[in-house]
Order: C-alpha cells, then structure tokens, then sequence
C-alpha cells in the first residue's frame, strides 16, 4: 500500500454507520462504503455501547482498507463494568457505583498493553485513578484506600 489515506474517528461500537463521520469521508474514496461499515461493526461488536478508536487506511489506487481498532478509555471499560451510563458529577462526595478488585484486575489486563505502564500494578493503579474521577468505589472502599492497599501488597496475588 502507497500513498495511505487514513480516515481516523471514535464510533460507537458496533453501531457505527453511513453516516457522518464515516459515510462522508469514506465516500469520495471510491470505496464500498457499506464494507467498511460493516467490518467495522463486526470488529467493534464486544465494545457495544462504548466509544472506539477506530482508524481506516485505505489505498487509493488498488481500492484496498484496512480497519485498526483501538481499545476504549479506562473510563468507558469501568462504566461498562459497573453497569452505569455514566461518572458522578461530584466524585469523591457523591459515590455512583461499587465494583470488585477484579474489575479493576480486568480493565487493567484490557489496558496493559496500550499503557505506559510496565506493570500490571501500574496499571491497576492507573485505573483506580480513574475509578476517583467517576466517583467509583471498589470493594466498598475509596480509590485512595484501595491505592494504599495495592502499595502495601495486599493485592499482589490478583496483580500477577
């Protein structure tokens, strides 16, 4: 593939259609815009609901796409997994949701690889951070409580 034109958006997984952004920018490229509509809501499908980052690179010439998708924020991943829509407006006073350390644990293995991170305590701690500006507790604790928790190991058998 030479000259690459890339088409990159957040659409909703799954959901994802002809219309703007997609259908538009898509369409002069001379490419079958149902496809590419298409494979991209196979390939999103398990992030239903969420925001993706998703990149289309096509090549003008042969007509050829390709789809690369991205992996939704922290935020979006732990709203999914609390079974709330969305953080609280005044978080560290008023608490929207309660998850388990293994949420944490599981957003952290869906994260690892797109983060700075070095390990996978780094990124459990990455998340906690998040779960303070959504106003999520987990375990019935705050972020700050479980953060010193995961500091003084108590957590480290789950963080292998």
């Amino acid at each position: 593939m030479a000259d690459l034109q890339t088409i990159s958006t957040l659409v909703t997984g799954g959901q994802a259609s002809a219309g703007p952004p997609l259908g538009p920018a898509l369409g002069p490229m001379g490419v079958n815009v149902m496809q590419v509509i298409t494979a991209i809501n196979e390939k999103t499908k398990d992030f239903e609901g969420m925001k993706v980052p998703v990149t289309v690179s096509i090549d003008p010439s042969t007509k050829k796409w390709e789809i690369e998708v991205g992996i939704p924020s922290s935020a979006a991943l732990l709203l999914k997994e609390a079974g709330i829509q969305k953080g609280s407006g005044t978080p560290t006073t008023n608490w929207v949701a309660d998850v388990k350390f293994d949420t944490i644990v599981k957003v952290a293995r869906t994260k690892l690889d797109s983060s700075y991170a070095t390990s996978l305590k780094s990124v459990a701690k990455e998340i906690i951070g998040t779960c303070v500006s959504l106003g999520v507790k987990i375990e019935g604790k705050t972020p700050k409580e479980v953060t010193a928790e995961v500091n003084a190991g108590k957590w480290d058998e789950k963080l292998r």
